[in-house]
């Protein structure tokens, strides 16, 4: 997973419970959001990294 993708997370963490801890709600839902965010990018760069891996495997086999 990239910083990128677990400094969003992290942040929206700390958004939701900012925002549970005064009640607003706008903070909370930023925070999913963010939370969302790093998760989707995390995923991303999972995918990413696992069709490099199948990409290279497959250029193995053919020599």
């Amino acid at each position: 997973m990239g910083d990128n993708s677990a400094m969003n997370k992290m942040k929206g963490k700390a958004k939701q419970k900012a925002g549970d801890a005064m009640g607003d709600d706008r903070m909370r839902a930023e925070g999913r959001t963010d939370h969302a965010k790093g998760k989707a990018k995390g995923a991303m760069e999972d995918a990413k990294e696992s069709l490099q891996g199948m990409k290279d495997s497959l250029k193995d086999k053919r020599r």
